[in-house]
């Protein structure tokens, strides 16, 4: 049976380690997230800058997007077993509850909110393209392939604390 309160505050600190997760790189290196950013304003970059693989399918990207797949996957089974997930079903509506949670924070809060209003992370020589910060339409279809994505590990993680109960039993 879940314990809501400790779901609850898994959700918090999910929020908390993905803005840290995403801001201070962010802060140190604008650069370090770029695939991330709107293709108009990676194209004013590039103008400028030396031209670095964005492509979602190009290995930099892969290899980012995998490690956090797989550090999600691990983390998730983990949370929802401390939670009190006890089954396949369980698990995996758990894991995607929480998914779900830091894609719609990702989308709203940082994305509408503080990407687009923080001038610190803006990538040099883009910081005057205030329309091409507030593009919504580009975060929210962005927040839908995240959705459709996160339905990998949180299957998995569904899978992977079904297993692990049931070698427990």
């Amino acid at each position: 049976m879940m314990n809501w309160p400790v779901y609850f505050a898994e959700g918090a600190i999910c929020l908390v380690a993905f803005t840290c997760d995403v801001f201070i790189p962010l802060c140190r290196n604008p650069v370090w997230w770029i695939h991330d950013y709107p293709p108009d304003i990676q194209e004013k970059y590039f103008e400028t800058h030396e031209r670095i693989p964005t492509e979602s399918l190009s290995r930099p990207v892969l290899l980012k997007k995998g490690i956090a797949l797989v550090l999600c996957l691990v983390v998730f089974a983990l949370l929802t077993m401390l939670a009190g997930a006890d089954s396949f079903l369980s698990a995996f509506l758990a894991s995607y509850g929480l998914w779900l949670l830091v894609d719609w924070y990702d989308c709203f809060f940082l994305d509408w909110v503080l990407f687009a209003n923080v001038k610190r992370i803006r990538l040099p020589g883009t910081e005057h393209m205030d329309k091409a910060y507030h593009q919504k339409k580009y975060h929210v279809v962005r927040s839908l392939i995240g959705m459709a994505l996160g339905l990998l590990p949180c299957l998995l993680c569904g899978l992977l604390v079904m297993l692990l109960i049931s070698s427990g039993k």
